[in-house]
């Protein structure tokens, strides 16, 4: 290993496996295997350097770790050893270390075989202090320069500087001698051997955060469990198998290592609870989870690596395995082997046709795909399919196409296969390197995915070819893919980056998704490949029933769902059970209908917790909520008896508690013998602040009660004060005894352990905390009506906390579980519609009903919007149909529906057909009602009109007009003109971009970018006011146009906006915080004047999509509006290079439907 100097350019100093240092400095004699270890000095024994790290301070002094001799401080110009450091045990060994910077000379090291953090001095040769913190070793270790930032600070009391018989002791800290010594506060970030990665807060000593476990190499696959859509397996160069739960993002099972290379993985069909896996070196093994031990190995394939393991779909008792030795083998589980069959080259994939179960496919380095069937005695295979031009990878066969298969290549491509044409029926192009992950969907039968050694993920439409979409997030090859048939359109990905990432596929069947929120017909959501097909004619043919039923046109036409150009359908086994269960129902189907197949298309991260809290709030009996209700977010009248039920089963863990701080002892003496005068004289309170200085809190608080009680409780909120000071867990006993619920819920939510927050605040409101009432001079104690009351402020308080967390995590679903749970419905609907799950909360909004109906309305109009503008993959009049029809589930819905038929172009037919769907008049009636609200100076109605007539364009003067004389005023307000500017901007794209509209086109731009920026305020999209304030200058300085804004004006608000909301969250830590202005407070309150609150009051606040905070990779784009580096999902614009993010595009979009190239293109970012 080596480091280089931090200061001295070009120094490096290298560790050697002998143990010994090599120093190289430009200009200097290097100096080679010197400083090797006085004890190895004249052996040939090993003792190889495991660490190194220059000291920050000095340009000489460099820290050594060896694996068995400890650690040195060295010189590495005089090449001397200055200090020796030693070790409490010598089965200790340190695999990393790290300076300290906010502490000179302090360094901390990881031990090697067992998680033990050791902080060190260099004044000293033993460790300061020792923390063992995870069972295994330490991986590395790096300290923060700054400790992360705390959202909330703990303001000290105010201390008395005099002293009297009552006066109040100030306690000493409590802390440990090593502490007292020189201990630091800082903060270490701790990687360990099994993957697990946290940040240990050495002050305190708790983890501020803890992943326990994880991969440290390559993940090479990566599977669902069969009965479980949460459980995912992964398989590791690592020597693991991890099951991760995809919700919580957590490793719950880990296998027991030390296989070598573990490539492929495949789980027992059904509920068996087994893995079996395949190894470079070490063969093949079943891995019994619940039992957590391997209980069968296979050998056949001696020391070959075996790259690729199939357990049979169909036949829990076969498993497959392909290796380096040329040869796939079948077996039973009990080791009986059925087939050999050998190929010429090494064999690397395999997989078991799910719709024939005796039929396997191969993959070989001969370049050839071999087809092989089981169920006979022959080893040749039945077909071999030739034409690719390097290596054969991966083999897939399609789950929904009867003897359709895929291919990945080295050559880069993949190809499909149909076996009952035995031919290449089409050939996937783009990835420029090997391929590597295949997946077919469960539900569209043409969708299939593909991952490369290009780190890209490609989405392919297999009808003809078409790649839909590449994904760049991965920072290195990528290897396994798979979903899961309950989950279809949530897919995980797996790398050599040693990720594994969770994808939502939803965007690709958006027309589907919005087929069953508008409750179209069974024929317009499923369809059929043929497969299902063939099994009705067979089981028709039996009973003579074909040819009645084909003169009647009821069978249908096989391969429907897989015409080219044909909208997506659902084809498998999930969906056609949902339609099933559905039709044996009576009531209201539709409820039914949204939950079910809202459960199967949305991704995990909440879905489930959200459906069961609609169903508690829609009066749902406790039974029948699932088993694993309780690990997510409850319902308040469920929390309590749950976790008393938790709690219960922990009665018999035991909690170790640990010693308090040591004083000096003369002092301490002579504090110990006034108090105990104190005490004999009957001064109780005296004595009690004594024991308080001398940090004996106990003694104190025992005998505060002969006092009063009230000298009792404000020790005990004293002593509270100072635990929270210290951050400190044992202020909760103190908290609760006196009752002081707000401090405890406060400290809590300060740490951000928000779910403890809300616990004992629903604890309150239940009554389960008791509130002493101590009675004032001043008046009478308060009423327990009061305190209930300040217990739901505080309640509430806590679930906002929560939900703002998550949804600020990029998980809204969450968030508005958070707010469903204390039956907030209102809540809960914004933060759906604020992450964009709009589907999800047209579904939610219509199964809770009256409560969520504005929001459900809003979510429908985003969602029209959505169809209105989505690209013609689909057609487009079917898009608009569906807008229509979403709009039409609205009240109210003719301003929407006259904007969907003023936006959308078409032939004079299409056009008058969408105006009759929309209870609309004809394009001429419009005309003439237009010019006679003009006569009339009805000026909206003259708008409308005019956009729904054959000339558009002539809405545009009157509407601009309209609006510049109103903001030419003092007294206009946001509320008098965006209606008809937004009314304007749905003037169809092809007669807005015309010649002979440009002033009035800029002139609209310019408008809807000032408006826009006022909206952004109302809404506090804070990240997109300044650059729509932006937009609106650059447009007004480089177009011409008469419009009554200066850029000097739309400076002007723009600072005086900055100024004035800096005071809301002043940050002193990132720049000096500096008062607005008088003028600038003048400026602010005339804006706000004119503002006035938004209707929908909810909706209030930034957008943050699932994902928002996901780091990537490889795909880097920087935002046009920030310059900054974009984190989360990117919006691409439409020139196709400049981009924005997500939540930007959307919250832009929502207030300025025009691009932020000011090209007159609008956004559909929904």
């Amino acid at each position: 290993m080596f480091r280089w100097h931090t200061q001295k350019k070009g120094k490096v100093a290298f560790g050697h496996i002998d143990g010994s240092l090599s120093i190289f400095q430009p200009g200097n004699k290097s100096q080679k295997h010197v400083l090797r270890p006085d004890s190895l000095e004249g052996t040939d024994e090993e003792d190889p350097v495991s660490a190194l790290e220059w000291d920050p301070l000095s340009t000489d002094y460099l820290l050594v770790a060896n694996l068995h001799h400890g650690i040195r401080l060295v010189d590495s110009e005089s090449l001397c050893c200055i200090t020796t450091f030693s070790f409490p045990s010598a089965a200790a060994s340190v695999q990393c270390l790290a300076w300290v910077p906010s502490a000179p000379g302090m360094f901390i090291t990881g031990d090697s075989q067992v998680g033990v953090l050791r902080i060190w001095n260099v004044s000293r040769t033993t460790p300061v202090d020792n923390f063992k913190l995870k069972k295994t070793g330490f991986h590395c270790l790096h300290v923060l320069n700054s400790p992360p930032r705390k959202k909330f600070s703990n303001q000290s009391p105010t201390k008395n500087h005099y002293t009297s018989s009552t006066s109040e002791a100030v306690p000493p800290p409590t802390l440990t001698q090593n502490q007292a010594f020189s201990l630091p506060p800082g903060h270490a970030v701790c990687c360990f051997l099994d993957g697990g990665v946290g940040l240990y807060d050495m002050g305190a000593k708790k983890w501020d955060f803890l992943r326990d476990l994880g991969h440290v190499e390559t993940i090479f696959d990566c599977k669902f469990k069969p009965d479980n859509p949460n459980l995912l397996a992964t398989a590791s160069f690592d020597g693991t198998i991890k099951v991760w739960d995809i919700n919580t993002l957590t490793a719950v099972y880990t296998s027991p290592g030390n296989e070598g290379v573990i490539y492929s993985l495949s789980w027992a069909p059904g509920d068996l609870n087994c893995i079996a896996g395949a190894t470079s070196r070490n063969g093949a093994f079943i891995w019994d989870i619940k039992k957590g031990k391997m209980v069968q190995r296979f050998n056949e394939h001696g020391k070959n690596g075996i790259f690729c393991i199939a357990w049979s779909h169909k036949d829990s008792k076969r498993i497959a395995t392909c290796s380096g030795d040329g040869y796939c083998i079948i077996r039973t589980i009990d080791g009986k082997i059925l087939h050999k069959y050998r190929h010429p080259a090494a064999v690397f994939g395999c997989d078991w046709s799910q719709n024939n179960k005796d039929m396997i496919a191969t993959g070989c380095e001969d370049k050839n795909v071999r087809v092989y069937y089981v169920a006979t005695s022959s080893d040749q295979p039945l077909k071999v399919f030739s034409g690719h031009t390097e290596k054969v990878f991966h083999v897939r066969w399609s789950p929904l196409r009867e003897g359709t298969l895929c291919s990945g290549s080295d050559d880069g491509s993949v190809r499909i296969w149909d076996y009952t044409q035995d031919a290449c029926i089409n050939i996937l192009s783009g990835h420029t390197a090997p391929v590597r992950g295949l997946m077919w969907n469960t539900e569209i039968p043409y969708l299939l995915i593909s991952g490369s050694w290009d780190y890209t993920i490609k989405v392919w439409d297999t009808r003809e070819g078409i790649c839909l979409d590449t994904v760049c997030d991965h920072g290195a090859d990528v290897y396994g893919l798979t979903c899961h048939p309950r989950r279809p359109f949530t897919m995980a990905s797996c790398s050599r980056d040693s990720t594994v990432r969770l994808w939502s596929l939803t965007p690709l069947i958006t027309p589907l998704q919005i087929n069953i929120l508008a409750d179209r017909s069974w024929e317009e959501i499923i369809g059929n490949t043929g497969v299902e097909t063939l099994h009705v004619l067979d089981l028709l043919s039996k009973y003579g029933l074909i040819s009645a039923l084909s003169l009647l046109g009821c069978i249908p036409s096989p391969d429907s769902a897989i015409e080219p150009g044909a909208p997506p359908l659902l084809c498998g086994k999930v969906s056609r059970d949902i339609r099933q269960e559905i039709e044996k129902l009576s009531g209201n189907l539709r409820v039914k209908k949204l939950r079910w197949f809202s459960e199967c298309l949305s991704p995990p991260g909440g879905s489930d917790n959200l459906w069961n809290l609609v169903a508690v709030i829609k009066g749902q009996d406790d039974s029948l909520l699932p088993q694993n209700y309780c690990k997510g977010i409850m319902h308040l009248k469920h929390l309590i008896k749950f976790r008393t039920s938790e709690a219960q089963e922990l009665t018999t863990v035991k909690m170790s508690k640990f010693g308090g701080g040591i004083g000096v002892p003369t002092k301490e003496e002579r504090l110990k013998e006034a108090a105990q005068i104190h005490l004999r004289l009957g001064q109780v309170q005296r004595y009690c602040e004594l024991m308080v200085e001398l940090g004996e809190w106990d003694k104190a608080l025992s005998v505060a009660p002969s006092v009063s009680v009230k000298y009792w409780k404000k020790l005990m909120q004293r002593r509270a004060d100072q635990l929270i000071q210290e951050d400190k867990d044992d202020v909760i006993p103190y908290c609760i005894a006196i009752g002081d619920v707000k401090k405890l819920v406060h400290f809590f939510m300060s740490r951000g352990q928000l779910k403890e927050a809300l616990l004992v605040a629903q604890a309150a409101c239940e009554g389960n905390m008791q509130t002493f009432h101590v009675s004032t001079p001043k008046g009478p104690s308060f009423s327990d009506d009061i305190y209930k009351e300040d217990f739901n402020e505080l309640l509430q308080e806590a679930c906002r906390e929560l939900a703002e967390w998550y949804f600020q995590d990029g998980r809204a679903v969450l968030a508005a579980c958070c707010h469903l749970a204390v039956d907030n419905i209102e809540l809960a609907m914004a933060y759906l519609i604020r992450g964009n799950e709009l589907e999800l909360a047209v579904c939610v909004g219509t199964v809770l009903g009256e409560p969520a109906a504005p929001a459900t309305h809003c979510a429908l109009e985003l969602l029209a919007r959505k169809c209105m503008m989505t690209p013609a993959c689909f057609p487009s009049v079917g898009y608009r149909d569906l807008a229509a029809d979403l709009l039409l589930m609205t009240p109210d819905s003719e301003l929407q529906l006259v904007k969907l038929c003023a936006f959308c172009p078409g032939c004079t037919e299409e056009i008058s057909d969408l105006h009759q769907k929309c209870k609309l008049p004809t394009v001429e009636e419009c005309m003439q009602l237009a010019e006679t609200a003009h006569a009339d100076g009805k000026i909206f109605e003259t708008i409308k009109y005019y956009l729904l007539s054959q000339e558009p364009e002539k809405a545009l003067p009157i509407g601009i007009d309209f609006i510049k004389e109103h903001i030419s005023s003092s007294d206009w307000t946001l509320d008098t003109i965006y209606p008809v500017l937004d009314l304007l901007s749905y003037i169809r794209t092809e007669k807005l971009v015309l010649h002979t509209c440009t002033e009035a086109r800029n002139e609209l731009l310019i408008l809807c970018g000032y408006v826009g920026a006022l909206l952004a305020i109302r809404r506090q999209y804070h990240s997109i006011v300044p650059a729509l304030y932006e937009y609106t200058s650059q447009l007004l300085k480089r177009r011409k146009v008469s419009v009554p804004l200066k850029i000097e004006h739309l400076s002007e608000e723009l600072d005086a906006w900055r100024a004035c909301t800096q005071i809301v969250n002043p940050s002193s830590e990132d720049s000096p915080y500096t008062p607005p202005s008088d003028s600038q407070r003048l400026v602010y309150a005339a804006l706000l004047k004119r503002l006035k609150e938004e209707p929908l009051r909810g909706i209030v606040g930034p957008d943050y999509v699932t994902g928002s905070n996901l780091p990537s990779h490889s795909d880097i784009h920087i935002s046009c509006l920030t310059g900054l580096k974009i984190q989360g999902p990117v919006f691409f614009l439409e020139d196709g290079k400049s981009t924005i993010s997500l939540n930007d595009a959307l919250m832009w979009a929502k207030v300025n439907p025009f691009s932020p190239l000011g090209t007159g293109i609008r956004l559909n970012p929904f």
